[in-house]
């Protein structure tokens, strides 16, 4: 008995493999998504106050139950068009190399399974602009969902001012 147990274990983990799941949202036009162990809840668009000085594509920060953290406009990081938050605006906060950071996105759609065999590499044409945070396209039905490593959004020195504009507020606040 045990050892059918094991199997089914087994083939449901292969199975999972074969699958992407990952969590879908909208900036401008189009359909994004990050893989689901990334995110670690969605909040509404509250309470985000200015630290003078970051990038412009860093909003501010929020206090999320006692914790401060940053939270970043994905339209600015992404130089995509201005557009006013609106009810369908969304913090998704994630995980970003063991920082929580939020993320500003024009509405959250689904949790979905992507096929594996359904995700193909970014086009060698845009692979060296956003090809370092695009982990691959997704495409389900009528519809290609870009699917972003949340790991590679931001450069380097673009982390380092999360760092400053959290250290900023932990000075503050004492």
């Amino acid at each position: 008995m045990d050892a059918e147990n094991d199997r089914q274990d087994s083939n449901l983990h292969l199975k999972m493999k074969d699958f992407m799941q990952v969590v879908s949202f909208r900036l401008h036009a189009e359909e994004y998504a990050i893989e689901i162990t990334k995110v670690k809840e969605i909040i509404l668009v509250e309470g985000v106050t200015r630290v003078p000085q970051m990038p412009s594509f860093i909003e501010g920060i929020i206090n999320l139950r006692g914790n401060v953290i940053p939270v970043l406009d994905l339209r600015k990081r992404f130089d995509l068009p201005h557009a006013a938050l609106s009810d369908q605006s969304r913090i998704v906060v994630t995980r970003m190399e063991n920082r929580i950071v939020g993320l500003i996105v024009d509405s959250v759609s689904q949790v979905m399974k992507i096929p594996r065999s359904q995700i193909q590499p970014p086009p060698q044409t845009i692979a060296g602009l956003a090809g370092e945070y695009l982990v691959g396209i997704g495409k389900m039905d009528d519809r290609m969902i870009l699917l972003l490593d949340i790991e590679k959004i931001l450069s380097c020195n673009e982390k380092e001012s999360l760092v400053e504009a959290a250290a900023m507020t932990a000075e503050a606040t004492v």
